[in-house]
């Protein structure tokens, strides 16, 4: 079994061919390296729109979790909710377990 180290370079339309090979030899390159170039490039550029979005959503995540400090329960909600949570969580009389 022999392995080709070479990409397998067909086009069906011709006008791209040409186009990338011209491309490629302006820039004193192969067409293989030119189109690994290309996905490479393609590739970064698609990683960094992601990581610009994803910062973007932790800056705004953040910023709704600071805003949580702000909204802390005054003594006398905390209270009524523990009465509640006792009364809900305390064993009902008169049902066998």
């Amino acid at each position: 079994m022999t392995s080709s180290k070479a990409l397998n370079l067909r086009f069906p339309d011709p006008g791209q061919r040409e186009a990338i090979e011209a491309a490629a030899r302006q820039e004193g390159v192969s067409m293989q390296e030119y189109i690994l170039r290309a996905a490479v490039d393609r590739a970064t550029a698609v990683e960094k729109t992601f990581l610009a979005a994803f910062q973007a959503s932790r800056a705004r995540s953040g910023e709704a979790f600071r805003n949580l400090t702000e909204l802390d329960p005054s003594a006398e909600q905390r209270a009524a909710e523990q009465a509640a949570r006792a009364e809900v969580e305390a064993p009902s009389q008169g049902h066998a377990a």
